[in-house]
Formats: structure tokens, sequence, C-alpha cells
């Protein structure tokens, strides 16, 4: 069950989203006082649960800043995060080569510090009594490529499964769930069929799932979690048998190849002003955030050597170029020199 106060932001959050993205951003932005200073953050809709519960805590105890926090996807974030246009970006997966080219070639230096892990979540209809556990292959033949306009039914993917319409959901392209789902499922980032309904927004995406009985889709597993009397988790099978999405499968590895770590990047021009330095702080010290909306926090070596490589303005990424679907925490660790 969800705690009182993570009811009550994601009541909120949840409303916001039935209107769409661009209501969630406008709406999460607090009306600027007057000489207040601003940060702003743009970026992956899995991740924006963290920050905007971050964002909320910070604001009320720094009266002075007002921090805005918008869902462009994890790469429309990084576009507008490496044209200067943002503080932070919010992010779903690594930064990719072709964005730290882009950031290079404007004169933006990053840090990247992860925040949490996610157990990425395929969901079904309540009313869907079939398909409690599918197969990472049974996912492939589902949603690759050569899949649209052939792959129509419940039937085709397992012959047990009745002869209804498969109605899928999905993140749009410029989502980070969606980079790493197909790469993950599908071995390439970006193949996947595309009739599917798609949005950069999460939460229309739970919409869609909870009011047709014949639909499947994926994303975060927070918006599982606050949606668990209208969604059904499905358990994945990677190999070794079917495996729940939960905080403990993601903590002890075998939830894969679904689990994943979550990030902020935060520009090193923008790490220089007071304000920053203090929200990012904040935000590496309150990690009870990180459950309360849903997610599995790191362990606590992890933040500390996040404050750490902040404070050290440890530039860029130890994922650029590594193959990190299913990377375990451990791993994780190892990476970011947590000993």
């Amino acid at each position: 069950m969800l705690a009182n106060g993570m009811r009550s932001r994601w009541g909120r959050f949840t409303l916001l989203g039935m209107i769409g993205a661009l209501a969630v951003t406008l709406t999460s932005v607090p009306a600027l006082s007057q000489g207040a200073s601003t940060i702003k953050i743009d970026g992956s809709s899995t991740v924006f649960p963290i920050t905007e519960a971050v964002a909320e805590d910070f604001q009320a105890a720094n009266r002075g800043t007002n921090v805005t926090v918008g869902i462009s996807g994890t790469g429309g974030g990084f576009e507008k995060f490496c044209n200067g246009e943002t503080d932070i970006s919010n992010a779903s997966r690594p930064i990719k080569q072709a964005e730290i080219d882009a950031c290079k070639a404007s004169g933006i230096g990053f840090i990247e510090l992860p925040v949490a892990y996610d157990a990425l979540t395929v969901v079904v209809n309540p009313g869907n009594t079939w398909a409690s556990s599918l197969t990472v292959e049974e996912l492939k033949k589902m949603w690759e490529p050569a899949a649209q306009g052939k792959i129509t039914n419940w039937n085709q993917i397992r012959s047990s499964f009745p002869n209804a319409p498969l109605k899928l959901f999905g993140p749009g392209t410029d989502s980070g769930t969606f980079d790493y789902f197909t790469e993950a499922i599908m071995g390439k980032s970006g193949e996947s069929r595309a009739d599917f309904t798609a949005s950069e927004d999460d939460n229309v995406l739970v919409q869609g799932v909870s009011r047709d009985a014949n639909a499947l889709g994926y994303f975060g597993l927070a918006y599982f979690e606050q949606n668990q009397q209208r969604l059904k988790a499905v358990g994945i099978d990677g190999g070794d048998g079917s495996v729940m999405p939960n905080p403990a499968n993601v903590e002890n590895g075998t939830y894969t190849p679904l689990s994943r770590p979550l990030f902020i990047y935060v520009s090193t021009k923008s790490a220089e002003r007071p304000e920053v330095q203090n929200f990012v702080n904040y935000y590496m010290s309150n990690t009870d955030l990180v459950s309360e909306v849903g997610y599995v926090p790191l362990p606590a070596t992890a933040y500390t050597a996040a404050r750490s490589n902040f404070e050290a303005r440890k530039l860029g990424s130890v994922f650029a170029g590594r193959d990190t679907i299913g990377v375990k925490i451990e791993e994780l660790l190892r990476l970011e020199g947590v000993r």
C-alpha cells in the first residue's frame, strides 16, 4: 500500500496526467515570485514523480527558489538540456553518444547522477484473465517491427490465449522507456512496430490500458503502483521462470532484463549556482521520496558517492558506450566507483 503522503502527491499528479503532459508541466510550475531564482528541469516522465516530489518539498523549505519540472521524454529533455534551456535533465536511460556530442557542441558539460532503480512494468487490464506472465520472446513477437499489421490478436502470441484483438499502448519515441524496452526486448534501441497508441505521458497509457480489456502497455513501476486497482502487472520470464516487477526482485537482481537505473543530469554551468547546489544536495539527501513515489532506492553508499561526484564536478557518463540492459545494482555501484 502507498503511504498517505504518496497518495496525496500522486492524486494531484494523476489527475493532471489525464489532461496531458503540457498541463502537467504548466501546473507543476509555481507562480514566480518577484526576484525569485528558478531551476528548470525537463525530461523523463518516469523520473518525473521523484523530481516533482523533491521539488515540492524543496520549495516548501526554500521559499526564494522556484523549480519547474516538465515532461518532454528523456530524448526531448536532453535536446533542451544540450541547447542550454534547462539546468537539470531527468532521464530513464543513460545519455547517448549523439546527445553527448550535441552537448559538447553547445559547450554544455554535465554531471551524471543515478537517483533510483525502476522495474519497467508490463501491464494489462484487470479483465485480462489469461496473460499473467509473458516470456521475452513473446514480448518480442508482440512488439517487433515485423509484427506491424500482422500480429493483431492475442491467440497469435500464444495459442491458449483467446481470439481477441491485441491493443497496444506504449511510450513515444522521445521516451527513454521506449529506448530501453526496445533494446532489452528486440536487441536494438528504437526497433518497434509503429501501430500502437503512443504517448510521452505515462498517465495517458494508464488510462488507455485501464479502459480496454484487451489492452497491454508498459511504463515505469511507480505508475503501476499508483494504479493497482485499474491495472494488472505481468510477470516476465527471461529464461529462468516468471518474475514479478517489485522492489525485492529489483534488489535481488531476478527481475531481468527490465530492471534499470534512473538518472538526473546536471549542467556544470548551472551547478555553479547556489540554488542548484542546494537542490541537488537536497535531492541526494532525501532519498525516502524515491520509495514514497513507488521506485527502488539505491543503497545509501550510492547517494553518498553521488554527492561526492557532484561536489567534485565529475564530468561525463560512466555508461556511455556500455551495454546497460539488465545492469544490476552492484554493477551500477562498481561503475560509479562505490566501494
